[in-house]
């Protein structure tokens, strides 16, 4: 099924324009006229819902989250070409190789070791190669360095991932800038839960004062310029707006536009 056959349902549809035209609107409220990337994390959520919002948003939705590599190849293969695709989940050696051949894959958010690096900048290279060599087609994208989030445990729970801050920060993301086929686009973390309910525009969350720190730290060991700015990628359904403040450039909102989501067992990749 392509997405010209698949079915949108009006009220859902509705439904999801209103709930992502709030969030931009809470964005833009204090954003300071900042251009800040919504990510709109559709895990575990039909391609439709997908669709709805890349035909009836305004501006089009093109920028979506997926936790589960699998899930988002097999979404990526039904839906429009010009979406672009983040990884945000936890990043597994065995996911690097399908990952990287996504030619719309905007972004993988979650690397936290070298050898992921690796891995993706070999994966993402063949595909540049087998690219260049190829016949263009119009209604493929042309592939591109693939962006990196190097992902920092800020908090330092033992369940999440990410590299500690300091001197393993520094090092990965000096590994991600000399891969050919990598770019680094910036730092990303989740933060405590218990930091995150409690984050409001005023009351500013220690995850984001650690990962602003880090940027700071990265770019100045380095060497990066003053027109190199690092990402931040900080802020979800609970907390974005107080990310925003504290100066996130891009922020992962789901449940939020989404609404509640299926047990993973009954998550369907269409209907």
């Amino acid at each position: 099924m392509t997405d010209t056959e698949m079915k949108i349902d009006s009220q859902r549809a509705a439904a999801l324009v209103s709930q992502i035209k709030t969030v931009r609107e809470r964005i833009a409220a204090v954003s300071s006229g900042r251009d800040v990337r919504l990510v709109a994390v559709s895990k575990l959520k039909p391609a439709n819902d997908i669709l709805a919002l890349v035909q009836q948003a305004s501006p089009p939705q093109l920028h979506f989250g997926e936790n589960y590599a699998q899930e988002l190849s097999q979404k990526a293969e039904i839906l429009p070409r010009h979406i672009q695709w983040h990884f945000i989940g936890g990043l597994q050696s065995g996911h690097c190789k399908n990952l990287a051949k996504i030619p719309n894959l905007f972004c993988v958010s979650s690397v936290d070791t070298e050898k992921k690096a690796q891995l993706l900048d070999k994966h993402r290279g063949e595909l540049l190669s087998s690219s260049s060599s190829s016949s263009p087609s119009s209604s493929a994208p042309t592939p591109a360095k693939l962006n990196i989030h190097v992902q920092v445990n800020t908090s330092g729970e033992p369940s999440k991932s990410g590299c500690a801050p300091g001197a393993a920060t520094v090092s990965l993301c000096r590994a991600v800038e000399a891969a050919p086929h990598l770019h680094l686009l910036g730092l990303m973390t989740i933060g405590a839960i218990a930091r995150s309910v409690e984050t409001t525009p005023e009351n500013e969350n220690e995850d984001f004062v650690c990962l602003r720190e880090q940027r700071d730290l990265v770019a100045a060991e380095l060497g990066l310029g003053e027109g190199r700015e690092l990402e931040l990628s900080m802020g979800m359904s609970e907390d974005f707006e107080g990310a925003v403040a504290m100066g996130s450039g891009e922020v992962r909102v789901g449940s939020t536009i989404f609404g509640t989501r299926p047990l993973k067992s009954e998550a369907k990749i269409r209907e």
